[in-house]
């Protein structure tokens, strides 16, 4: 018997029960589509979540002060920031400035004086710039009568933009020269634009922040993210260092510094200058620990992309168990089968038919419901996939659907091939006899 002779029978016995090989198909469409969508939303989770690493500069490192270290020293360059913000570039605020802008500060702040020392190239040679950052937070910002909330006013240098990867999609950032001359300009986020202005083009526009007014001179492209405090990161306003200092936070210590790497190849490298350079400046010598932390962006992706992808396989495997099951049903369908038509197969085996041609029948039949009802899930988890899910974009990886295509075939083999051995070792005489 040919093999096309052998596949039309295995048609014309499912044919016989459609509802129960539809059922069956089910199992298996299921199975592949759960699959191949829940591979895609853990796949767009992952490129979603290194999209916002990667917006945050990807040769870039990130100094904060230490949450464990720096002892009462923080109190000096704290009493120092107060001052200044009462001064507000008095007294008070020159003897924080001062304080917090030495060559080496008891309080262990971030200052100044310890960016520039990054930014020289003398010590560092990898390190292509370091922006000094103080954040103000939940600043209130009006115009023509219209107020919205800064959910981050920064101030920093010009080298910031790029070092933090912020693209300005209208206008011009400021310049080396504003910082210098500390003039109130500022480059607003997109959302903070739209609040404010509407429709209204915001550039040369002045707004009110804390009663000064910044003269806006940029709006940043939509970053489409959220800051860790699930704030709306085009929030934001970006103006130079010293006049966000005296507006907003003082002349304290600085919040972070952001450096910038010359390439991605040597961000490790610099990192451990940047380490050393702090170190000495801050007189941290020995077994003592640092009062100040290092982020490297590049090590951060990477163990984001380990526990993601770690999540993408969870996901998978819990998927697969649905594939198992509708194996698991194809098995009893075809023994249900097997059972039904022994007469049917006893009538065969008498005429002649031999042993391999009943075997491949009913192996024909389970792969055939398998093939069919893995090329529906491919389809199911296709179009599934082109819908947000949770919040997630799922992405489509096209191996998940070449696996789960193959796997869905291998189960009706696997699955099919134990009711196919029965049938085909059945005595004629006892399946004549059967009832």
């Amino acid at each position: 018997m040919s093999a096309v002779e052998v596949l039309r029978f295995a048609l014309r016995g499912l044919s016989a029960n459609k509802l129960r090989s539809a059922l069956t198909t089910l199992g298996i469409l299921i199975g592949v589509g759960a699959v191949i969508l829940l591979v895609a939303v853990g796949n767009g989770s992952s490129v979603q979540i290194k999209e916002s690493i990667q917006r945050l500069g990807a040769n870039s490192l990130t100094i904060t002060k230490s949450t464990t270290g720096g002892g009462f020293g923080g109190l000096g360059g704290r009493a120092g920031r107060f001052g200044g913000a009462r001064g507000a570039g008095g007294a008070g605020g020159a003897a924080g400035q001062q304080q917090s802008s030495g060559p080496r500060t008891q309080a262990h702040d971030l200052t100044l004086a310890d960016a520039q020392a990054l930014a020289s190239g003398g010590e560092a040679p990898s390190v292509k710039s370091a922006s000094p950052v103080v954040n103000a937070q939940g600043a209130t910002a009006t115009y023509a009568g219209t107020s919205a909330t800064i959910n981050q006013f920064v101030g920093t240098y010009p080298t910031y933009f790029t070092a933090a990867n912020k693209t300005i999609a209208r206008g011009s950032s400021f310049t080396t020269d504003d910082v210098a001359s500390g003039r109130k300009v500022a480059v607003i986020g997109s959302s903070l634009a739209d609040d404010l202005f509407g429709t209204v083009d915001p550039l040369g526009k002045q707004i009110n922040v804390g009663g000064i007014q910044f003269v806006v001179t940029g709006v940043l492209e939509e970053s489409g993210s959220s800051s860790s405090s699930f704030q709306d990161a085009d929030s934001v306003a970006i103006a130079p260092l010293p006049a966000v200092q005296q507006s907003l936070t003082g002349y304290g210590g600085l919040d972070q510094i952001v450096v910038e790497a010359k390439t991605s190849e040597v961000v490790d490298a610099a990192q451990s200058e940047v380490t050393a350079i702090l170190q000495q400046r801050h007189d941290i010598t020995g077994a003592a620990a640092d009062d100040f932390q290092v982020m490297n962006q590049a090590s951060v992706q990477s163990a984001v992309g380990e526990a993601s992808r770690t999540f993408t396989v969870l996901l998978g495997a819990v998927a697969a168990i649905s594939l198992l099951v509708g194996g698991i049903g194809i098995t009893n369908i075809m023994l249900v089968t097997v059972t039904e038509r022994t007469r049917e197969i006893g009538v065969r085996k008498a005429i002649g038919a031999p042993k391999g041609a009943i075997l491949g029948q009913f192996i024909a039949e389970a792969t055939v419901l398998s093939l069919v009802g893995g090329l529906a899930g491919v389809a199911a988890g296709v179009i599934g996939a082109q819908f947000t899910i949770v919040g997630v974009t799922p992405v489509i990886v096209p191996s998940s659907i070449l696996l789960a295509l193959g796997v869905s075939v291998a189960i009706g083999l696997f699955f099919g091939s134990y009711p196919a051995s029965r049938a085909a070792g059945l005595r004629p005489i006892e399946a004549l006899r059967h009832e």
